[in-house]
């Protein structure tokens, strides 16, 4: 038995989604069903866009393999197409991610473009980009029109943190946030949104989020000053180089059965996939930024965001594979 997107797809794909799957734990979809639940789309109200998988970064968690050899990256046309969908699918929220999105050429005329188009505009940072020295502009471009950041920062512990992303990433990002911090952006009252993103270092699920969140703020605000205004923490997701790196040191048995083992039925109806659409670099749709990675489009069915006319319908279909299972286990990957 397959997961429920083979039935979408060719009868060759899903030998090869068969082969991929990992076998020592059940499939996604068989977990969902002995708990008497399904995952269908509700109304789909975020807007994801991956600008490419270009990065500054190599980081070792990576779902994306994202790097500084990745050549894909979102170009002038398609991001116009973006935009076009923005207009005609009235979404709430733009999420706008990479890679490293500040590397993409045409961030500037998306932010400008779609500011208007929907109330919550969110850029996803690994801060060492934003902070290289030559984008003032954009930082002064996410400020004016309002742009949430959503900053990795996965570690108080700068070994810890410059072993998962490079060396010398932990000062760069300290440095990044107090410069923030300076421009009003995670400041109480100043309506510029600062929100921080953990994840763990190694071969294991994160820990609570509350007591993670006032851990940092603590640390963050005696060591540096530095304030924030939420901290997610997250589990890592076994795709792209952070599969590689776990089936070479013989840890993606321990880890899936972790995240199996971990599995929340509650978490389910929040998932982000029930109400997220992801476009990839080259205008694909998919259910999320991981089944993006894994090469698993919306449903199954291959969509150019040129063909969409307004958003996902309610109740449709969202292929699922293994890696479903960072997203429910514990409290959730929302």
């Amino acid at each position: 038995m397959l997961n429920e997107y083979v039935s979408d797809i060719s009868s060759e794909d899903s030998k090869k989604v068969s082969s991929k799957e990992h076998g020592g734990i059940a499939l996604f979809s068989q977990t969902l069903s002995r708990h008497g639940l399904q995952l269908n789309r509700n109304n789909t109200h975020t807007l994801q866009v991956n600008l490419g998988m270009l990065c500054n970064q190599t980081c070792r968690h990576c779902h994306l393999d994202a790097g500084p050899g990745r050549k894909e990256n979102m170009d002038a046309e398609t991001t116009r197409e973006v935009i076009s969908y923005a207009q005609s699918g009235k979404f709430e929220t733009i999420d706008i991610t990479g890679g490293a999105p500040e590397l993409n050429p045409n961030i500037g005329m998306l932010i400008e473009e779609v500011f208007s188009l929907a109330p919550r505009i969110m850029l996803r940072s690994n801060l060492s980009a934003l902070n290289d020295g030559g984008r003032e502009y954009l930082i002064e471009l996410l400020k004016a029109h309002r742009v949430v950041i959503v900053a990795s920062f996965p570690s108080l512990n700068e070994t810890q943190t410059d072993s998962q992303r490079g060396s010398r990433i932990f000062q760069i990002t300290i440095d990044a946030l107090k410069k923030l911090n300076a421009m009003g952006y995670g400041r109480e009252g100043s309506g510029l949104e600062l929100n921080l993103v953990s994840n763990p270092t190694g071969a294991f699920l994160p820990p609570n989020q509350a007591q993670t969140e006032k851990r940092f703020r603590q640390v963050l605000k005696r060591k540096w000053g530095i304030v924030f205004n939420n901290l997610f923490n997250f589990a890592n997701v076994p795709l792209g180089r952070f599969r590689q790196w776990l089936v070479e040191t013989n840890n993606l048995d321990k880890y899936m059965e972790k995240l199996y083992s971990s599995f929340n039925p509650c978490s389910v109806d929040g998932l982000m996939c029930r109400s997220l659409v992801s476009v990839s670099w080259d205008g694909y749709l998919y259910d999320c930024d991981f089944n993006l990675a894994r090469d698993l489009f919306m449903g199954g069915h291959k969509i150019h965001v040129s063909e969409m006319s307004g958003p996902p319908q309610p109740h449709s279909h969202i292929a699922t594979a293994d890696h479903c299972y960072t997203c429910t286990a514990g409290s959730g990957f929302t």
